[in-house]
């Protein structure tokens, strides 16, 4: 599955995306096994409330389970403007 970070989530983990296999039944067991990966995915996600995502370019929460998921877009809310 792709994993993609935009704006300041993309500065903290380091990487715009990456390539992960994983065994997460939902987007927040997916940010447990990362956050348990490295302290630079604990800092990007240390406030989940302030985070959104999308699955496969559709918003969801983070209970919205991952199977048959290609995607995964973390990102902080987006204001107008």
């Amino acid at each position: 599955m792709d994993i993609l970070y935009f704006a300041w989530l993309r500065e903290r983990v380091g990487v715009p995306r990456e390539e992960l296999e994983t065994q997460a039944a939902t987007v927040a067991e997916l940010v447990a096994e990362l956050v348990a990966r490295e302290p630079r995915y604990a800092t990007a996600f240390s406030d989940p409330s302030v985070l959104r995502v999308a699955l496969d370019q559709e918003l969801a929460g983070f209970d919205a389970p991952l199977a048959g998921v290609r995607e995964v877009a973390f990102f902080p809310p987006m204001t107008g403007g």
